[in-house]
């Protein structure tokens, strides 16, 4: 009723207003619509608009480095209760027969390590043509593809898959590397769009970026450690009900540390009490395949572009052969070539940590039950370092990390604990060993990747610098999988050469760029689009081109058709 006596009460006021009133009423609202918003204030709105910006940087930061982390724990986890499993003799006959897991084990191993030497070859070629961020999830894609496979373990499904994994982990990691230093560079040009720099779209001043690339990639370690303690929590919460207590698994070992041949001399072949149940391997599979799916859904859906479309669009108008070619161009600067030695050095020392000491010191005198709770150390300690190590400079820490493993290492040559005494002194001191070698890890792995991506910061893309750097590392990882067999003290003395040249090659570098050596970096080459469409016109009017070209095609008919008439008469 109210309703209907206002709208009379409106009706009433518009008929006795005169024509003239109404047209001056409305034309007040739309000028009160049109016309400028007083409340409105360009500055807080231009501020608010790049704090969005910014927000969106560190969610794709966050989100890259959780969903690298799930991948990294799903697959490491997996591979590491795959192997325990298929290692019981018992377990090998009951379930698969003469299958001969072993052996596809072995191959599948092979498939990981020795595909990555060919990587240079087609990881440019990836870059070119998916681009950073597709890349980096088609590669989280194999390693779900990977999981999936272990439903039905055979021949045809295991080595194929691990033969993608090593196919995509030089590709994973370089789109990786450079989709985080891109971010930070990004992170910095919304905090200071106020700049000259950022405004005229030129390069920023030297050493702009170095404070952002150091934490974004301090930040992503921090987070891709926990991958560590994810790949162990199968391992506690499913696999070490079934094993054997240490006085059984290391029945036949003699000793441990440098005296060991290979990773664990003398384990019995059987490690499992009883036999795990096919629903309860299926039920911790299908989890792992869920968060392997989680993992490329954050890829997909959270994670933003990397290089704006028309940047790609420029990539991939390069040719094929000039991308080729960048990777090794690239080694003509002498600082990435007096790096690699600790590239290698950074592959050999992870992969150390992880199989050799834990095996060879932590496995041999704790047991297999303990092997979870030495890589966690391992994982957090990296983690807690890497966060804690921001203000520190990067190429402080690069030594830092470097003097602490020769030290760890020159202590593992002289120290051995003794086999099957898991007391507390032996396990003290073993966690603090672990605990220090992810303290040099995070130096090492942060150090490099921010020392990379500060001494190439002026260049459009650092895919090429990244996919040299994680390259070596897959070579050393293939030369340490190599050299498995060797005895533990062959394998420290090889380390150990390779981190004091690593620091003799790592001071050549700094003694030249202090006295100002000029260094080489190749440009990539500049696009060569076609002169169609408005994006891509040059200075000079590309009609007139085309004019030309269809003016020079008609003389040219014209000739030949003089020259036809010719030949008749005659």
């Amino acid at each position: 009723m109210e309703n209907d006596r206002d709208a009379t009460e409106t009706g009433n006021v518009i008929r006795n207003s005169s024509p003239a009133e109404i047209l001056e009423d409305r034309s007040t609202e739309i000028d009160d619509f049109i016309g400028p918003n007083l409340e409105y204030d360009a500055e807080i709105e231009e501020e608010r608009h790049f704090w969005r910006k910014r927000v969106a940087v560190v969610k794709n930061l966050v989100c890259v480095s959780v969903a690298c982390m799930l991948t990294y724990g799903i697959y490491l986890g997996l591979l590491q209760m795959q192997l325990i499993l298929h290692y019981d003799e018992t377990y090998r006959e009951v379930k698969y027969g003469n299958m001969g897991l072993q052996d596809i084990d072995q191959k599948m191993l092979m498939g990981i390590n020795v595909t990555p030497v060919v990587a240079l070859l087609y990881t440019p070629v990836l870059i070119r043509f998916l681009g950073t961020k597709w890349l980096l999830f088609l590669c989280v894609g194999v390693y779900a593809l990977f999981v999936s496979t272990n439903y039905w373990e055979r021949y045809y499904t295991l080595v194929p898959s691990a033969i993608a994994i090593g196919f995509s982990i030089v590709p994973l990691w370089t789109s990786i590397g450079n989709y985080i230093t891109r971010m930070a560079q990004k992170y910095y040009e919304y905090s200071n769009y106020k700049a000259i720099d950022v405004q005229q779209q030129k390069k920023a001043p030297k050493g702009a970026y170095e404070k952002y690339i150091v934490i974004f990639h301090s930040v992503f370690y921090a987070i891709f450690s926990l991958s560590l303690v994810c790949a162990e929590l199968p391992m506690i919460c499913f696999l070490t009900d079934y094993l054997y207590p240490y006085d059984h698994t290391l029945y036949n070992v003699k000793h441990c540390g440098p005296q060991m041949k290979g990773c664990l001399e003398g384990l019995n072949k059987t490690v499992l009490i009883k036999l795990p149940r096919s629903t309860s391997l299926i039920i911790v599979e299908s989890v792992m395949m869920g968060v392997a799916f989680l993992s490329m859904l954050l890829v997909l859906m959270l994670c933003g572009a990397a290089y704006r479309p028309t940047e790609e669009i420029d990539l991939r108008s390069i040719g094929w052969g000039n991308i080729f070619q960048l990777p090794f161009k690239h080694l003509r600067d002498f600082r990435l070539r007096l790096l690699i030695p600790f590239f290698v050095f950074s592959g050999l020392e992870m992969v150390f940590a992880c199989t050799g000491f834990a095996l060879s010191y932590g496995v041999c005198s704790l047991g297999l039950e303990r092997l979870s709770s030495l890589i966690m150390v391992y994982g957090l300690s990296w983690s807690l370092w890497s966060l804690l190590s921001l203000s520190l400079p990067r190429r402080g820490i690069l030594v830092a990390g470097g003097v602490l493993h020769l030290t760890l290492l020159l202590t593992l040559m002289v120290w051995a604990p003794a086999p099957r005494k898991p007391t507390t002194g032996n396990m003290v001191t073993l966690h603090i060993i672990a605990g220090l070698w992810g303290l040099g890890t995070a130096f090492n792995k942060s150090g490099l990747s921010a020392l990379l991506g500060i001494l190439y910061s002026d260049k459009g893309r650092q895919d090429f610098i990244f996919a040299v750097y994680h390259w070596c590392q897959s070579m050393a990882i293939f030369g340490y999988y190599l050299l498995s067999n060797l005895q533990m003290q062959v394998k420290l003395s090889i380390l150990l050469i390779c981190l004091v040249i690593s620091l003799l090659s790592f001071g050549w570098m700094e003694r030249k760029i202090k006295r100002q050596v000029p260094y080489r970096i190749p440009r990539i080459p500049k696009p060569r689009h076609k002169t169609k469409g408005y994006r891509y016109l040059e200075e000079e009017n590309s009609d007139e081109e085309e004019d030309g070209a269809e003016e020079k095609e008609m003389e040219q008919d014209g000739g030949e058709d003089e020259r036809e008439t010719l030949r008749r008469r005659d």
